[in-house]
């Protein structure tokens, strides 16, 4: 590949934003929602299933896939879209997330991790270095620079001490990602919920430069209303030219919220992750298909969706599959949920470019608040 990335900012409506961001592979409408393909599968669809929703692009988790079935080994089979089937783009996180979260497994220092396999109890190193060679090997075409993620809440002191090393380790990083035309690297806003720490990272990646920025370290325990303080200064901290990514995020009103105050991208497993238990989400809220009172429903799970399972197949059905175990449940489900998401960020993309964002986000959250269906 060897045509730049380029972000095209169409309209705004207060601080909320719709535009393009232009791959060799495709264009990534914004505000976009990334389903999460942990180990180089979004689990129970298939790609074409997962492109039908509307998805421009989805997430691959550099730490599954380096350990399993390793980064050379999808690089000697073609790269993750050849092995996985999707030729949309692709972004890969660095790995870094997942390692925090090892806990007692790993060992921190500033030339990068030392952790243990959560799968063999292999040991591995994953440094900014090592990552930028991974995402490489996949070939994704938007990478992470590698950071430290603590969990909230933290004391001052740990906050700012981890911001600042994950400031050096994005330097390490853009310095080991080099020059790849065609692909984008992205840098990652830390400093906890403190807002001249946020500033401090924010400047230290500009001085640095990106084709990206993600607003990381929340979602991580902090809770919505102190996610939501911190989106309030945190996005306009960061070159309004470029994409802005809000890592881990989340449930629908999180993701409405989240754009009014300035985001362009989201991932989080919640859809899937949900559809393979039973949690539904809907225009008239989360409803859960294994409750006793959906099992003589004929009508769909929502009434307006078009999806598979509101098309072809009754609460009563869906219920019956869950309670059964079957795997159509988790196909159908999943499709669901996901096809839900994308039609909220086809909403706000539509309401910004019309300037009707507010009324919008209005309705959104009116119908939600009304409940699920009268039961029968």
């Amino acid at each position: 590949m060897t045509a730049e990335i380029t972000f095209d900012l169409n309209a705004t409506d207060g601080r909320a934003r719709t535009g393009i961001l232009r791959t060799t592979r495709g264009d990534i409408r914004t505000p976009a929602f990334m389903p999460v393909g942990t180990a180089a599968t979004v689990k129970a669809m298939l790609p074409g299933s997962v492109a039908a929703t509307g998805a421009d692009i989805l997430l691959g988790n550099t730490y599954h896939l380096m350990l399993r079935p390793t980064a050379e080994r999808i690089a000697a089979l073609g790269g993750l879209h050849r092995f996985m089937n999707w030729d949309r783009p692709i972004l890969t996180d660095s790995g870094g997330f997942q390692v925090m979260s090892l806990s007692g497994l790993r060992k921190l220092t500033e030339d990068g991790v030392t952790f243990r396999s959560h799968i063999d109890g292999s040991k591995h190193m994953l440094s900014p270095e090592r990552s930028m060679e991974i995402q490489r090997l996949l070939g994704s075409d938007i990478v992470m620079c590698f950071d430290e993620c603590p969990a909230l809440p933290a004391d001052r002191d740990r906050i700012a001490a981890s911001m600042r090393l994950s400031m050096r380790w994005a330097a390490r990083s853009k310095a080991a990602f080099g020059t790849r035309p065609g692909h984008a690297l992205f840098g990652i806003q830390q400093g906890g919920l403190e807002e001249d720490l946020r500033l401090e990272s924010a400047e230290a990646l500009r001085e640095i430069g990106f084709d990206g920025y993600a607003v990381g370290g929340l979602a991580v325990g902090e809770g919505q209303e102190a996610m939501f303080a911190c989106l309030d200064y945190a996005p306009e901290q960061l070159p309004a030219d470029r994409p802005r990514y809000l890592m881990g995020v989340g449930k629908p009103d999180d993701i409405v919220g989240a754009v009014k105050r300035g985001i362009d991208m989201m991932d989080c497993v919640l859809p899937s992750r949900s559809g393979r238990t039973g949690q539904v989400f809907t225009r008239h809220g989360v409803l859960n298909i294994k409750n006793a009172r959906h099992q003589d429903d004929p009508r769909p799970l929502d009434e307006a969706c078009t999806c598979p399972a509101c098309r072809g197949y009754s609460r009563a059905y869906l219920h019956h599959v869950f309670r059964s175990q079957e795997i159509i449940s988790s196909m159908l489900l999943t499709w669901h949920n996901l096809h839900y998401f994308q039609e909220i960020m086809q909403g706000m993309r539509d309401a910004i470019a019309e300037g009707r964002f507010a009324a919008w986000e209005t309705d959104f959250h009116r119908g939600r608040e009304a409940g699920d269906i009268d039961p029968l």
